[in-house]
């Protein structure tokens, strides 16, 4: 092993170990690395932002915004209303939202789709009396699913079909993917919908979704005790009977924004102070009144207004909000909205909640009048859990959205025009046509997986120029010795399965991607087999809620905790290998 091959296998055990962790942002961290390895000479100068331009990167910045005029344009909406019915039995509910997940995510980014869905199946579910839980990891893993059929369904398959440009000359198609993701995606809705939700603990399937939306715990939430209020002058133990009756416990007791660790028991309760409350949405309304409390912002110049109302949101991880708290983000002064309560699996946390730093997945309890509501949601890239309503839909021009988005896919497909021209192309039209607004271009885009695919792709190509790839393919293929290719195969795909489940999948397929055509080399075979087998497996992570997006987006509404996923996901993950690899030797034979 050479010093350069030395250094980068650190830089990437690195990466792995920090993108495990979660404790600081991916992008964060492939920037870092990238900053690395250019110090280091792993990356030459003239190749260190090569990656920002690229066509994978390009492509998938287009997509995004193509997913957003789709999504302004009542797509989502005009599908949702014909096929969505509170009415139906679970298993037919679950295969029908779990189908149009899936056809939604072939032609549009799979998180997209996937936030466009989840209001809708939140819906359906308090409707019909059941909990969220049942539903939405099955949503989940089928919007994974779905984006494995083309090209543009997931950032995996568009990393492989570059790479495979860069490498072999020409790049795969848009529909070159589909016979082995259909395959894939059509046992997986089938599993889902039929077996899959069936796995989940008892107490996620038994909970009671009229009394409890989620089926976590409640809301840690702040309020304010105002001149007047009739606890002035109490201790907090001694309203412990007023807090059981409206269904809410008191943990905590701040004044002067520090919280009083151990004394608050015993502490006599003064105006101004803040109560620390576990309560439901519900339960916070009934707790305020009859302890004469108020919402924390309320009566101050930003929230003057007599129409407030309570919303709840989900912090996706493109959102401004994850990593930061509502106090460094000024909220409550630059939004006119504040925040009450936060709910993290049921989680209690000692910081204040306004101070506490936020992350993917949480559950938001925000205040503000209807209008500020709607604005910060859209503008801080949340997630609500409930389908508002307010969202100017241009149903008019539905029609033209999908008559632009499926010429150019045409086009693309047989070859008249490249692929980020024509996405480039439909961008442009969405703009002029105002179906995306200029203001919301860039928002549309998300960028942490931009600046994590930029930053990896230079990375990727150190690898393979130092001869990594070179040492790990050599590694794999001295372990399946005498076995035949397809061992291989088998091998290399749960290999990279496991390290999607762990980590961000781009980057699992930034990484794979050199090593698939390596072992290819070596083995004497076509390196086609390995690429596909790659593409799919970076792309199934159903075993914890950090390897997809979509898993964690799920986490807080569903309530699900860490360790629900593999029930359902590990059975799905056999069943993928099962099918896929048989699939891909069949259509793109060694």
């Amino acid at each position: 092993m050479t010093s350069d091959q030395a250094l980068l296998f650190g830089l990437l055990f690195f990466v792995f170990v920090f993108l495990i962790w979660g404790r600081w942002r991916y992008d964060l961290v492939a920037f870092v690395a990238l900053l690395v390895a250019l110090l280091t000479g792993l990356v030459p100068k003239d190749q260190a932002f090569a990656g920002f331009g690229h066509p994978a990167t390009v492509i998938i910045a287009l997509v995004l915004i193509i997913s957003r005029g789709l999504s302004n344009s009542g797509v989502i909406e005009l599908l949702a209303r014909y096929v969505v019915s509170a009415s139906r039995r679970l298993a037919s509910h679950i295969a029908i939202m779990s189908g149009l997940a899936a056809a939604l995510s072939a032609v549009m980014n799979n998180v997209a789709a996937l936030a466009l869905l989840m209001p809708v199946d939140l819906q359906a579910a308090k409707k019909s009396g059941r909990s969220p839980s049942l539903s939405l990891m099955p949503l989940s893993f089928a919007s994974i699913l779905g984006g494995m059929i083309t090209l543009i369904g997931t950032p995996p398959n568009i990393v492989i079909a570059e790479f495979r440009g860069d490498v072999l000359g020409e790049p795969y198609k848009m529909f070159d993917f589909a016979p082995v993701g259909l395959a894939c995606a059509a046992v997986g809705v089938a599993y889902v919908a039929l077996i899959g939700w069936r796995l989940l603990p008892v107490d996620r399937r038994s909970a009671d979704a009229p009394q409890e939306l989620f089926d976590l715990g409640d809301y840690i939430a702040e309020v304010r005790v105002p001149e007047g209020s009739r606890i002035i002058g109490r201790k907090v133990r001694d309203l412990d009977q007023l807090a059981d009756k409206s269904g809410v416990e008191i943990v905590g007791l701040s004044r002067g924004g520090r919280r009083l660790p151990g004394v608050a028991r015993i502490a006599e309760i003064k105006a101004g102070d803040v109560l620390v409350i576990e309560a439901s949405p519900d339960s916070l309304e009934e707790a305020l009144g009859t302890l004469e409390l108020e919402y924390i912002g309320r009566g101050a110049v930003q929230l003057e207004a007599d129409d407030l109302m309570l919303n709840e949101v989900v912090v996706q991880e493109s959102s401004q909000l994850a990593g930061r708290s509502a106090m460094s983000l000024r909220l409550l002064y630059r939004y006119r909205v504040a925040l009450v309560g936060v709910s993290r699996q049921g989680k209690r946390f000692r910081e204040n909640v306004r101070n506490l730093d936020l992350e993917p997945g949480d559950v938001l309890l925000l205040l503000g009048s209807d209008e500020r509501l709607g604005d910060v949601t859209g503008r801080l890239g949340l997630l609500p859990l409930a389908d508002r309503g307010h969202r100017v839909i241009q149903r008019k021009k539905v029609w033209l959205a999908v008559g632009l988005f499926a010429s150019a896919i045409t086009a693309a497909s047989v070859g008249l025009v490249y692929l980020p021209v024509a996405l480039g192309g439909v961008a442009a039209l969405y703009i002029v046509f105002n179906m995306v607004p200029i203001r919301e271009v860039y928002d549309s885009v998300e960028w942490p997986v931009i600046v994590l695919l930029g930053s990896m792709i230079p990375i990727g190509s150190a690898l393979q120029d130092t001869g990594g790839t070179a040492l790990i393919a050599a590694g794999i293929v001295d372990v399946s010795s005498g076995f035949s290719p397809a061992i291989v195969l088998l091998l290399l795909v749960i290999v990279t399965m496991t390290l999607s489940d762990v980590m961000n999948n781009t980057a699992t397929a930034v990484i794979a991607a050199p090593i698939a055509v390596e072992i290819s080399t070596r083995l004497g075979v076509s390196p086609d087999p390995f690429l596909m087998g790659v593409a799919v497996a970076a792309s199934c992570a159903f075993l914890t809620p950090i390897g997809h997006k979509n898993n964690t987006l799920i986490m807080g509404p569903g309530g699900y905790r860490f360790g629900d996923y593999w029930r359902m996901g590990l059975p799905l993950e056999i069943l993928i290998v099962a099918v896929a690899v048989p699939m891909i030797l069949f259509v793109w034979p060694m």
